[in-house]
């Protein structure tokens, strides 16, 4: 049995250049697990609190000094010599040396970095690939081990104040039964098209916190009036081999109990909100709406999913924001169909299997998702393939951080066809 011999940590950058936490594990058998933590260039007031110095001086305060600390001070010395093979107990002993709810104390950025890389030397050290090992610790087998339908982001909305559009990003989604790498060459096919339809009618750039274009637009439904352009110019076929779906990020737009957005004069109830997106849905057709409300306005939650839930999927994100408290809340208000999973909002593995296991015996979608500061670990593609995600967003067919993630579900593929 394998124990922790060295637990070590320090500052690395992520794919936008500020500062981030890796963990390095090594065991007494000689394996090792490597983990870096990604953050959110938006977060959610119900995610676990990523450390930061907030030094101005040094990183425009984004150093994580103080959490590397706390990992080489705190953490470390009571690791070493623990069984690996007890990932549970040791996930447990890092939430308790925290101590607070939100994990503030020590960081949650610091704790994820150490559970990760605890989970990867664990599958190391049992010759095991990281989505078996991590299959392992669920109290349910999820069923047949599958690649989650990867989601892509096309077009970006608003970000700070630039006028484009409300919602923050226009989504694409293959259909589910298209094997994993003709999923991939869906979004790339479309994505191509795009780009050449934007080059030549607007002014556009790639947006540098979500990957997608972002081209000023009027109105969020001509978003979707251009990716239906540019799927047309394909062979692929809109509403049957790839869907419409959107994040909306709601609370971006709500203000005082009252809603905006370009396509409709004036501020907009919850109900005003809701029959746009039943219009909309008529329309398009989406497959999939994610937060399309503000996080706090549940009796708008509890009506949208009344009106859409039979014909698409709600998914809470920012609602839920892998809180186990606030998606207990969402089953049982019946405010949701899916929900978003983002391990780092939570800080350890074992916690994030464990609420991903409530939201499969709910009967909830589930989609992982990247954050918006990532780094090339590709910890979330094995943990989607682990739960049996339906769905994965991992950015844009760009990107090393991104490409790195979708590279390691064409590893699984192949692993799962001679397992």
């Amino acid at each position: 049995m394998a124990k922790i011999k060295l637990v070590e940590a320090r500052e690395i950058l992520n794919a936008k250049g500020f500062p981030t936490i890796e963990t390095t594990i090594i065991l007494s058998d000689g394996k090792i697990g490597v983990a870096s933590c990604p953050s959110g260039e938006k977060i959610s007031h119900y995610e676990a609190f990523d450390l930061k110095d907030n030094d101005e001086n040094r990183f425009e305060g984004q150093d994580v000094i103080k959490a590397v600390g706390n990992i080489k001070d705190i953490i470390a010395p009571q690791l070493i010599g623990k069984d690996i093979e007890r990932l549970s107990e040791l996930d447990r002993l890092l939430i308790d040396l925290d101590g607070t709810q939100n994990k503030s104390r020590l960081g949650a950025n610091a704790i994820f970095t150490v559970s990760m890389a605890m989970a990867k030397a664990g599958a190391q050290s049992s010759s095991l690939p990281l989505f078996l090992y991590l299959k392992e610790f669920l109290k349910r087998d999820p069923g047949i081990l599958k690649i989650p339908v990867p989601i892509f982001d096309l077009i970006n909305g608003k970000i700070r104040d630039n006028g484009t559009a409300d919602f923050s990003e226009f989504l694409i989604i293959p259909a589910s039964s298209k094997p994993y790498l003709e999923c991939v060459q869906i979004g790339e096919a479309i994505r191509k098209s795009l780009r050449q339809i934007l080059e030549t009618k607007y002014a556009t750039v790639i947006n540098d916190y979500e990957e997608g274009f972002n081209p000023e637009l009027s109105s969020n439904k001509e978003a979707f009036d251009l990716i239906k352009q540019a799927t047309e110019v394909t062979p692929i076929k809109l509403g049957f081999d790839v869907f419409f779906g959107v994040n909306c990020r709601a609370s971006n737009f709500y203000n005082n109990g009252k809603y905006s957005i370009k396509d409709i004069q004036g501020n907009l109830s919850s109900n005003d909100l809701i029959s746009y997106y039943d219009q909309l849905n008529k329309d398009i057709h989406l497959l999939y709406i994610e937060d399309a409300l503000d996080q706090d306005d549940w009796g708008g939650w509890v009506s949208l999913f009344e009106k859409l839930s039979t014909s698409c999927i709600i998914s809470g994100g920012d609602l839920i924001a892998t809180n186990p408290y606030r998606l207990q809340m969402a089953i049982d208000k019946k405010a949701v169909s899916g929900v978003v999973i983002k391990p780092n909002q939570l800080g350890t593995v074992v916690e994030c299997l464990a609420i991903a296991e409530a939201a499969r015996q709910a009967g909830l979608k589930i989609t992982v998702s990247h954050r918006s500061d990532e780094t090339n670990d590709d910890f979330i593609s094995d943990f989607s393939v682990a739960v049996a995600a339906d769905y994965i967003r991992i950015g844009s067919l760009a990107r090393g951080e991104n490409i790195s993630k979708y590279n390691r579900l064409l590893q699984i593929e192949n692993q799962l066809k001679i397992l």
